[in-house]
């Protein structure tokens, strides 16, 4: 009974402090906006071009531009560095550092058909974090991981001639696993919290291209906001402790809207500017379910921001076409709110990639850079072990995408 008491006592205090740790698998360091190579080689400046089979994901209006069946595969292998130095001056750097995510795509438009179909399973969000136990900040988070599979049938209908307009479900399936220290702030006891779950929840995509004359095409996409509810258990391990009970939590996606222009001086250029807003503002509060305990809340007030994207591909003879692009995307976490989960931050992306085409079958491949500026993290707060996310965080990624196609 003594012993059920003091679990009690230390899940719910764990729990409380673990609910800060627990959304920033859904901050824009865990989104996944790199879906196709030709896209990512253009710095994701895609939504107004959107020529290929994963035109379901970056802007399903274009898939009326394709003809018969067509089929595209691909891999997005990522290697991140992310690295923390506390007020103290030690650095520390992010353990998972490697990551691989494939992507797949097939759509159809029947001869003489005003109406064209789609299908993409993809992973819009993911990705996982696992600092050192010694850190610092062990009690704010150590591991959060986040794995969401997102299936997507689409149709479109081209209205008339340059006027395209499409919509379809997305049915969005993930798993949640996080983890912090509890009971002491210092490395080595063994202790942890954990909370591990799985959810699903619809949502739906829509998306318009517009193409009035030869030397512009517009494109505007719809991302809506899936709300995920996780259930599964929350885990309290320490030497002579282990204690399971039932847990829930809600996390409230963001929704989305991405606008780009595409300018064809030439048949052998395509010029694209996006802009891409991610409504990171409806994240608001997240409250951990623990029965029998009594929920824990905690506010976040996050912000939206903004991706700055553009990209130009040039087409050379042979079937061959070379691209390059730049994205700025803005960071999403206020001082007050950060985690070390996510090392949130301004970041700056380069990207350069190659294509080849010949009969029904292409091939692209892209190479992406990310660098982050070092961020300067103060005031976000001293939790209830006496610890907070305080400091300077960096960021720097390398990336390469593969991708396949076949027109039948």
């Amino acid at each position: 009974m003594h012993q059920n008491r003091i679990s009690s006592r230390w899940l719910g205090l764990a729990a409380t402090a673990c609910v800060s740790s627990l959304i920033p698998a859904q901050a824009t360091g865990f989104r996944l906006p790199d879906q196709d190579a030709v896209a990512t080689a253009r710095g994701e400046a895609f939504v107004a071009t959107a020529d290929n089979p994963s035109a379901v994901f970056y802007n399903p209006a274009g898939i009326t531009q394709l003809e018969g069946q067509q089929i595209r595969a691909g891999i997005y292998g990522l290697s991140l560095d992310v690295r923390y130095r506390s007020p103290a001056g030690q650095t520390y750097a992010n353990q998972k550092d490697l990551h691989a995510i494939p992507q797949l795509f097939y759509t159809l438009t029947p001869k003489d058909s005003a109406f064209s179909y789609g299908m993409g399973v993809y992973s819009p969000m993911g990705l996982s974090s696992e600092w050192p136990q010694d850190t610092g900040f062990r009690t704010i988070g150590t591991r959060g991981s986040l794995t969401m599979i997102t299936l997507h049938p689409v149709a479109a209908w081209k209205v008339a001639p340059g006027l395209s307009i499409s919509a379809g479900p997305t049915f969005n399936l993930a798993e949640v696993d996080l983890r912090q220290g509890f009971l002491t702030p210092a490395a080595g006891v063994g202790d942890e919290f954990r909370f591990k779950g799985n959810g699903w929840d619809p949502g739906f995509n829509a998306g318009v291209m517009w193409n009035p004359v030869t030397e512009w095409q517009f494109g505007l996409t719809y991302k809506s906001a899936p709300t995920l509810d996780f259930s599964g258990s929350s885990t309290l391990t320490a030497p002579g402790l282990n204690t399971r009970v039932d847990a829930s939590t809600r996390f409230v996606m963001p929704q989305s809207v991405a606008a780009g222009i595409s300018f064809r001086p030439s048949p052998k250029w395509n010029l694209e500017f996006d802009i891409d807003w991610t409504d990171w503002s409806r994240v608001k509060t997240l409250t951990i379910q623990q029965s029998p305990l009594p929920p824990a809340g905690q506010e976040l007030h996050w912000r939206s921001s903004m991706y700055y994207e553009f990209g130009v591909t040039r087409y050379l003879d042979n079937g061959w076409s070379v691209s390059a692009g730049y994205i700025f995307n803005e960071n999403s976490l206020p001082d007050d709110h950060y985690s070390p989960l996510v090392g949130d931050l301004d970041r700056h992306f380069l990207s350069a990639g190659a294509g080849w085409k010949h009969g029904g079958f292409s091939v692209d491949f892209a190479y992406q850079f990310g660098y982050g500026p070092e961020r300067t993290v103060s005031g976000s707060g001293i939790n209830a072990f006496g610890q907070s996310a305080d400091g300077r965080y960096r960021f720097l990624s390398h990336a390469l995408l593969l991708s396949v196609g076949w027109k039948f």
